[in-house]
């Protein structure tokens, strides 16, 4: 019987994946088979994570790209498909936060920054790759967002807005798609341990106040969010679809 956590063949589009969850999540899915697309802003970061796969024994490309930017997201699409033929996983895990504090603070420019990269251009990739995923018969997207999404703060509201939009993002275009064997789903994690979270972790006061009220008495570790999006590009889920999968130590729940 074929095992049905592999994704050999599959080429698969991580952004965001030069460091912390992105990482885990392409050095996850190479070791499962797929060929992966390593892509950050910056070309150096993502040729490291690319050299550590292929010092693996797996397959891997670096294709630059801002998310932000539309035409850097299609070339990043052009490119995979050039080089690789073709898109069967897209994760969309690259993601900004410039501002912490209420939400009465939160600029114009800052709050249209947020959006444009935490769900535009995921409509953006989401589009690009779809249609030819349903050409193809089938395919799957992940969209690594956040418990801000779910839950309310009085410091993280405008970066949890846009995290509660791509829930409805990935449950409308599920259920456009899903006629057509194309799935898309979405990851809530909690606190992580990455750069892009520190500030919220490296606190010892305020991470023990987390702990405490965490029913794993932790926070995450990046690792243990890549097995997750690996899992929904599999065929172990091919009867999942516009879901959010929320891993927190139980923090939501407490």
């Amino acid at each position: 019987m074929k095992d049905p956590f592999r994704l050999d063949g599959k080429v698969a589009i991580i952004t965001g994946s030069s460091r912390g969850i992105g990482r885990s999540i392409a050095e996850t899915m190479a070791r499962l088979g797929a060929k992966v697309v390593v892509s950050s802003r910056k070309a150096e970061p993502c040729e490291e994570v690319a050299a550590a796969i292929k010092a693996e024994g797996g397959e891997a490309t670096v294709i630059p790209c801002n998310i932000g930017r539309r035409d850097e997201v299609e070339v990043l699409v052009a490119k995979t498909k050039a080089h690789w033929g073709q898109v069967d996983i897209l994760v969309c895990n690259a993601a900004v936060n410039p501002s912490y504090g209420p939400m009465g603070d939160l600029t114009d420019e800052a709050f249209d920054k947020i959006m444009g990269s935490n769900v535009k251009s995921n409509l953006w990739l989401c589009n690009l790759v779809m249609p030819d995923m349903a050409k193809q018969g089938g395919g799957a997207v992940v969209i690594v967002s956040s418990i801000a999404g779910l839950r309310a703060s009085p410091m993280l509201g405008g970066y949890g807005i846009p995290k509660a939009a791509d829930f409805a993002l990935a449950r409308n275009l599920a259920a456009e798609w899903g006629p057509k064997n194309v799935r898309i789903n979405c990851i809530a994690p909690g606190l992580v341990k990455t750069d892009f979270a520190k500030a919220l972790w490296e606190d010892a006061e305020r991470l023990k106040k987390r702990n405490d009220a965490t029913p794993l008495r932790r926070i995450g570790a990046p690792e243990e969010i890549g097995g997750i999006a690996a899992f929904l590009a599999s065929p172990a889920a091919s009867f999942i679809t516009g879901q959010v999968i929320v891993a927190d130590g139980g923090v939501t729940i407490a």
